[in-house]
């Protein structure tokens, strides 16, 4: 079997911050041209590569192409058995799985679409699986999904929706010397984040796997000065839910909590973002298997499972490296990670 190390480390060596993939694109790309049961099409920088050999199941293996910025760490460097470089978790591991797996298994016994995708760093505007899915949706159909975020090897069930909202209270402003002719805007704002950091989690279980809900602020601005009394204080709060709910629910919900503090003349509260949520999906016949004998857990971030769950298509993440590490400057992937993800998708598309 090829090293599966030193393949991440090779694509790791190859840069490919958001904007700047495709040199790892044409990489891709041209290898995989080489491959006479792929029929491959590339969309921007985005890269499909498809079997047509009329099997009864198509299954997606997907994965980002990009990696945050170089934080000291854009050169691959393996001590013993363990890579460190940006990206060799997230996610450039799952991305050597899957290239591996085009190679390896030219016969599988499900049809395999492997999509590769810009921009998942990003704000999802600038997602290249969005592109895909607008431009040519055909080619990111499948039976179900799996996505190659970092779980070290375990199967991390659906992912939690998000979204974020800005509330502004508002006062009257006046001089610090005379506060009574004014009103405090910052201080109308301590009930509401009394409530908010009163929250008690929801924790609903799906599939075996639990889901642990979330209302954090994040931010808050307000004043104009060291003898102003300020009239107006914005808070934002960043809200996670469970896949059981829908947008539209957990966002009714999330405001019943908030209103009470508001003043609806003066006040204002706006959804500034949000990302939909995806069930665990494991009762899927394909990612039931994957997930036998194997660790399971809820994804409590976001991941682009959700936006095939939108497609109506079951996806799961499921990839090498441990995911604590993504996005730090000691990231870094295990030998036996990548080894242990490939097998199981090996294991999968050969049974």
């Amino acid at each position: 079997m090829t090293d599966l190390l030193a393949k991440t480390a090779e694509f790791v060596d190859i840069h490919s911050v958001s904007f700047a993939e495709a040199e790892f694109v044409n990489r891709l790309e041209a290898d995989l041209r080489g491959l006479d049961h792929l029929e491959v099409v590339r969309i921007g920088d985005n890269l499909v590569a498809r079997t047509h050999l009329g099997r009864a199941h198509r299954l997606v293996l997907a994965g980002h192409t990009d990696t945050v910025p170089i934080n000291g760490n854009g050169t691959a460097r393996i001590q013993g058995d363990t890579l460190y470089g940006v990206g060799s978790a997230d996610m450039k591991g799952g991305l050597a799985v899957f290239h591996e797996i085009a190679h390896a298994v030219p016969d599988p016994t499900v049809d395999l679409s492997f999509v590769f995708y810009a921009r998942e760093e990003l704000p999802m505007h600038h997602s290249g699986l969005g592109e895909l899915i607008t431009q040519r949706p055909e080619l990111v159909v499948g039976d179900c999904a799996i996505l190659g975020e970092p779980t070290d090897g375990h199967v991390e069930a659906g992912c939690q929706g998000s979204m974020r909202f800005r509330i502004t209270l508002r006062g009257v402003r006046a001089h610090t010397a005379r506060p009574w002719m004014g009103r405090n805007a910052i201080h109308r704002v301590a009930p509401l984040l009394h409530e908010l950091a009163d929250y008690t989690p929801r924790r609903p279980i799906l599939d075996g796997c639990e889901f642990i809900e979330s209302v954090q602020t994040v931010g808050i601005e307000g004043g104009h000065g060291v003898n102003v009394v300020p009239d107006e204080v914005t808070v934002t709060v960043h809200h996670r839910y469970a896949p059981d709910r829908s947008g539209d629910d957990a966002r009714t919900l999330f405001l019943s909590m908030i209103e009470p503090h508001l003043e609806p003349d003066e006040d204002s509260i706006v959804m500034i973002d949000s990302a939909p949520a995806c069930p665990p999906s494991l009762d899927h016949p394909l990612l039931g298997t994957l997930a036998q004998g194997r660790g399971k857990a809820a994804k409590l971030g976001w991941t682009d499972v959700a936006r095939f769950a939108q497609l109506g298509i079951p996806a799961t993440n499921f990839g090498a490296g441990d995911p604590t590490v993504a996005h730090t400057p000691g990231e870094h992937l295990h030998r036996d990670s990548i080894e242990r993800t490939y097998a199981a998708v090996y294991q999968l598309v050969t049974m």
